[in-house]
C-alpha cells in the first residue's frame, strides 16, 4: 500500500512535480538576493524618523512599505505623475526602481498557475498535494528499507540508481514535507477554503478634523522601530476625515493626522500569525537563509524523479519473459517469485526453464498472484522469497502473507521456501522465514526443508537445486548467469605462496592495476575507484558463473590484491592458485560498502581466520591516519598459514596496527579467535563499550563462534551482538 501511494503519484505528476521544485529552487534565491542588496534601517531608527525623512524627499509621499527581507520602498504623487523607488533609510532618498523583477514575476507566476489562471493554480495544488503524498510515503519505504526510524542513516546497498534516490529522500524529505504542506495552506488560502485570517479595526467616527502634523513628529510613530514597520499609509491630501495607517508586525492602528493621537488598535489574530508563518516559510521572505535551505532541497525532486524512474524501469525491466509459463490452473509445478529490485525474478526464470526442460509444467507468477484455489493440478508450490528493508515483503509479494491467513485452510500441494538476502543484515531471510512461520501454523506440507541464498549466489543457488531435484526425483542443475558488469583482464605482477606443506596451497595474488579512462575516473566505473573490502568477480575458464573475493587493496595502493586458498574441486580457486606472473584473468569490480572500516578515530576490532585475514590487512594496510586497530588473526599452522606475516610487524611498528593476537588451530594446544577474544574478554569489553567497531571476515563457522563469544563478553555491560549489528558497529563478511 506504501509502495503504491509512492509509485502512482510520481509517475503520473512527475513533470509538474519539476516544474514546481525547480520554480520553487529558483525562487528561493531572490530573498536573499533581497536581503544582501537592498540599504538596511539601523536598529535604532524609528518609523516617524523614516517617515520625516522620505516626506522631505517625496513631499507627496503617499505610501512606505518594508518587505521582510528589509527592503523599503516609497510611493508618491508629484508634478502630476506617481513615482516610487527603493530607498535608503539613511537618507530618505531613492537609490533603485522599485519595479518588480521581471524574471521573478515570470517565476512567480509559473510556480504559482503555469500562466493558466484559476486552472494552473488548481493544477499546482494537485502537484503539491502530490508531493506531500510522495514525502509521507518515500519517508516510511526509507525507514523501513534501512530497517526502522533509529536506522535512518544507515548504509545501504543494491543498484546505484536506488542508493542515490534514498540518500536524496534522506537529505531532501524534510523540507519538501514543509514545502508542500505550506503550499496547500497558500492554495487553499487563495481559494477561500481557510478562514480569514482576520480584519483591521474599523475606521474611527471621530477624528480631531486638524491636518498637516508631520509624520515625523507624531509619538506614535517614534515608539515603533523600523524592523517592525510593514506599511505606512498616509492620508488623502486635504481629506480633513482620513486618517495614517499604520501596520506592523504586531497589528494595524490608525493614527490621526492632525494631533498623531492612536484612534483604534487591533493586534493579528493567532490564525493571522499562523497565516503569515506559513508565507514565510514557504517562500522565505523574512527566513532568507530558511528559504535557500528549502530550495536546495527542492532540487532533490528531479533527482528523484530521474532514479525513481529508472529503479521502476528496472524493476519492470527485471521481471523476465518466461517460455512456456503454463495457465495456473494447468501446471504441476506453482512457482511463486518475490522480488524487489528484480535480481529475484533472475533466479525463477532460472528454475522455469530448468524445471520446463525436465518435462515439468510450470507457471511462474508473482507472490502477489497467490491463488491456491487456481492451483488444482499443482503437485508442489515454490515460493523464492527476498526480503525488503528490516523484513518487510517485497514489491511482487503484497499481501500474500494476509491471504495465506486469511484461507480456510493450507493448499494441498506441498511447499518449498528459498530466501534470497545478505547474512551481513541483522534481517537476513526475514520475509522467506515468516513465510516459513506462516505456512507452519496452517499445516503447510513441505516438500524439503527451508534453504537461502545470500547475495545473489549461485552456488547456493545450484545447491539448493540439487537437493529439490532430489526431493523431485529429477536431476535438477540450476546453472544460473547473473547479469554481469563489464569486465577487465588483470594481469599478475606477483604472488606469494604459503600452506603448501600441510596440503592447504594459499596464495597472495597481485594484479597491476588496469588503467581508468577518463570517463571510468569521473563516474567511479571499473576499477577507477575501489577499497580493501570491496569484491572482486573473477570468471573462471569454462564457467559462466563469477566467483566473488574480498579485495586486500584500495586504489591507492596501485594494485589489486586478493588471497585465495584452492578449494578441493573448486575450478576458479584452482585457475588463480595455478596463476603465474604475466597470466591474466577476466573480472570485475563490485562494491561492498558495508564492509569499509569508515572514517572517524573510533577503535577497529577486525576478525578474521585464513583467507579472511585478506580485507583485514588492507584495513590495517590503508591506516595512514594510525587509528586504533586491534586485530585477532586465526592460521591452522603458524608456520604455514602465517598470511602476511612479513607486513604486520613493519606496519604495527608504524602505528597503523595498535595490537595483533593470533590463535593457531592445528598446535599442540588448540586456539580459535574466539578463545582469543574471550582471553581478552574485560579489554575487548571496554572496547566496545568505548564506541569500537567490530568487522569479522572468514568462514560461517568461525564467524559464528565469534559472535557468540562476544555475546558472552558483552553480556555483563546489557550489549549484544544483534544491538551492535542495528547500529552498524559490528558487521560480517562470511563465506
Amino acid at each position: 500500500m506504501i509502495r503504491a501511494l509512492h509509485r502512482w503519484p510520481g509517475l503520473l505528476a512527475l513533470a509538474l512535480l519539476i516544474v514546481l521544485a525547480l520554480s520553487g529552487a529558483a525562487l528561493s534565491v531572490f530573498p536573499m538576493a533581497d536581503r544582501l542588496t537592498a540599504p538596511q534601517a539601523g536598529a535604532d531608527l524609528t518609523v516617524a524618523t523614516l517617515a520625516g525623512r522620505i516626506q522631505a524627499a517625496y513631499p507627496g509621499v503617499e505610501q512606505i512599505r518594508r518587505a521582510p527581507s528589509g527592503r523599503i520602498t516609497a510611493y508618491w504623487f508629484g508634478q502630476g505623475a506617481p513615482g516610487a523607488a527603493v530607498i535608503d533609510p539613511a537618507t530618505g532618498q531613492g537609490v533603485a526602481s522599485a519595479d518588480p523583477n521581471p524574471v521573478e514575476r515570470w517565476l512567480t507566476t509559473l510556480h504559482r498557475s503555469l500562466f493558466l489562471g484559476d486552472g494552473g493554480r488548481v493544477a499546482m495544488a494537485g502537484a503539491a498535494a502530490a508531493m506531500l503524498v510522495l514525502s509521507l510515503s518515500g519517508a516510511a519505504l526509507v525507514a523501513r528499507r534501512a530497517g526502522g526510524w533509529l536506522r535512518w542513516v544507515a548504509p545501504l546497498r543494491g543498484p546505484l540508481a536506488g542508493r542515490i534516490h534514498v540518500e536524496t529522500a534522506r537529505l531532501a524529505v524534510g523540507g519538501l514535507l514543509l514545502s508542500s504542506v505550506t503550499a496547500l495552506w497558500m492554495s487553499a488560502s487563495t481559494f477561500e477554503l481557510l478562514p480569514d485570517g482576520g480584519a483591521p479595526p474599523a475606521l474611527p467616527t471621530q477624528v480631531s478634523g486638524a491636518t498637516g502634523l508631520a509624520p515625523g513628529g507624531m509619538d506614535a510613530l517614534a515608539q515603533v522601530p523600523v524592523a517592525q514597520l510593514r506599511e505606512l499609509t498616509f492620508p488623502y491630501p486635504g481629506d480633513a476625515t482620513d486618517v495614517f495607517t499604520l501596520k506592523t508586525d504586531r497589528g494595524t492602528g490608525y493614527l490621526d493626522q492632525g494631533d498623531g493621537t492612536l484612534l483604534a488598535w487591533a493586534d493579528p489574530t493567532g490564525w493571522a500569525r499562523v497565516s503569515e508563518t506559513v508565507y514565510m516559510l514557504h517562500t522565505g521572505q523574512g527566513a532568507a537563509t530558511l528559504g535557500l535551505v528549502l530550495g536546495l532541497m527542492a532540487l532533490g525532486v528531479p533527482a528523484l524523479g530521474a532514479t525513481g524512474l529508472l529503479t521502476w524501469r528496472a524493476g519492470r525491466r527485471g521481471r523476465p519473459r518466461l517460455k512456456a509459463n503454463r495457465p495456473a490452473g494447468q501446471a504441476e509445478t506453482i512457482v511463486l517469485v518475490g522480488s524487489e529490485g528484480g535480481s529475484t525474478w533472475g533466479f525463477a526464470a532460472t528454475l522455469h526453464a530448468a524445471l520446463t526442460a525436465a518435462g515439468q509444467s510450470v507457471h511462474t507468477a508473482p507472490m502477489s498472484a497467490f491463488a491456491p484455489e487456481r492451483y488444482v493440478r499443482a503437485d508442489r508450490i515454490i515460493v523464492l522469497a527476498a526480503t525488503y528493508g528490516d523484513g518487510a515483503a517485497p514489491a511482487s509479494a503484497r499481501g500474500f502473507l494476509d491471504r495465506l491467513a486469511a484461507s480456510d485452510r493450507a493448499p494441498d500441494a506441498p511447499l518449498a521456501v528459498l530466501g534470497f538476502g545478505d547474512r551481513s543484515f541483522p534481517a537476513f531471510c526475514a520475509f522467506a522465514e515468516a513465510v516459513v512461520q506462516a505456512a507452519k501454523a496452517k499445516g503447510w506440507a513441505r516438500i524439503l526443508p527451508p534453504a537461502t541464498v545470500d547475495r545473489q549466489s549461485p552456488q547456493d543457488f545450484a545447491r539448493w537445486g540439487r537437493a529439490l531435484g532430489q526431493a523431485m526425483g529429477i536431476a535438477l542443475e540450476l546453472v544460473h548467469r547473473p547479469a554481469l558488469p563489464p569486465t577487465e583482464d588483470l594481469t599478475l605482477i606477483s604472488r606469494r605462496d604459503y600452506g603448501a606443506e600441510v596440503q592447504a596451497p594459499t596464495a597472495i595474488l597481485r594484479f597491476a592495476l588496469p588503467r581508468a579512462t577518463l570517463w571510468q575516473r569521473l563516474t567511479g566505473a571499473g576499477f577507477a575507484r575501489f577499497e580493501a573490502g570491496d569484491l572482486i568477480g573473477i570468471l573462471p575458464e569454462g564457467s559462466p558463473v563469477p566467483r566473488l573475493y574480498s579485495l586486500a587493496s584500495a586504489r591507492r595502493d596501485g594494485f589489486v590484491e586478493i588471497v585465495v586458498r584452492k578449494q578441493a574441486g573448486g575450478l576458479c580457486s584452482g585457475q588463480l592458485t595455478a596463476l603465474e606472473p604475466g597470466q591474466t584473468v577476466t573480472a570485475f569490480l563490485r562494491r561492498n560498502p558495508d564492509f569499509h572500516p569508515g572514517r572517524g578515530r573510533a577503535p577497529l576490532i577486525l576478525i578474521g581466520a585464513g583467507t579472511g585475514i585478506g580485507p583485514l590487512s588492507g584495513f590495517v594496510r590503508g591506516n595512514a591516519a594510525r587509528r586504533p586497530i586491534h586485530l585477532y588473526f586465526g592460521m591452522r599452522h603458524a608456520g604455514s598459514d602465517f598470511f602476511y606475516g612479513e607486513e604486520l610487524p613493519g606496519w604495527q611498528a608504524e602505528g597503523r596496527l595498535s595490537r595483533l593476537v593470533t590463535a593457531v588451530s592445528r598446535g599442540a594446544r588448540p586456539h580459535y579467535v574466539q578463545d582469543a577474544l574471550r582471553g581478552d574478554a574485560a579489554q575487548v569489553a571496554d572496547l566496545i563499550r568505548d564506541g569500537a567497531r567490530v568487522m569479522v571476515c572468514g568462514g560461517r563457522d568461525m564467524a559464528a563462534g565469534v559472535t557468540e563469544a562476544l555475546a558472552e563478553i558483552l553480556a555483563p555491560s546489557g550489549l549484544t551482538p544483534a544491538a551492535l549489528k542495528l547500529e552498524g558497529r559490528y558487521v560480517e563478511d562470511v563465506y
